[in-house]
């Protein structure tokens, strides 16, 4: 009888990495960059590493052609997740999530809290959900930030998590 939490964390997993920034180029994408690099060294592929203006069509578009992609697991995006008036990347991917994973928010914040922002955590919008059985992270543009939610919550819990939006594909 198989074990009922049975999944490879050796396994490699195929993620597309999203920046959203007025600013940003590939050169000077540090949040993407590190959030590439995190990946490459767990063993994950990067499928694809795209940059869009902080326009919730733009960002939705992006949303929409990545979790269309049968050949992607699950989508990091970085920037967009201030209280700025620019920052609309919440905004535009929490409608398609199909269930939001709340905890990643409550516990990023709290980490950022302890661990190195203080009170200012609380201006912090990270978020995570699944959309068309792919796993998708809102993560803040700052690098600092990009470190601490990969270290501590993405990475331990990515392979976990895709198993669990997709074990119903081995029945």
């Amino acid at each position: 009888m198989a074990k009922e939490h049975e999944y490879s964390k050796d396994q490699s997993l195929n993620i597309a990495v999203l920046t959203v920034s007025d600013t940003r180029q590939l050169a000077t994408d540090r949040g993407g960059d590190t959030i590439r690099k995190l990946l490459q060294e767990s063993g994950h592929q990067i499928i694809t590493s795209l940059i869009c203006k902080d326009e919730r069509v733009e960002i939705q578009h992006a949303i929409e052609s990545l979790t269309n992609d049968e050949s992607i697991d699950g989508i990091i995006t970085t920037g967009g997740t201030g209280l700025g008036f620019r920052d609309v990347t919440v905004e535009a991917i929490e409608p398609y999530f199909t269930k939001k994973i709340v905890g990643f928010g409550e516990l990023f914040r709290m980490l950022s809290y302890t661990e190195d922002v203080g009170s200012k955590a609380l201006l912090s919008r990270a978020e995570a959900g699944i959309v068309k059985e792919k796993v998708v992270y809102i993560l803040p543009g700052s690098v600092k930030a990009v470190q601490l939610a990969m270290n501590k919550l993405v990475l331990p819990e990515l392979h976990h998590i895709v198993h669990e939006i997709t074990k119903h594909r081995s029945h």
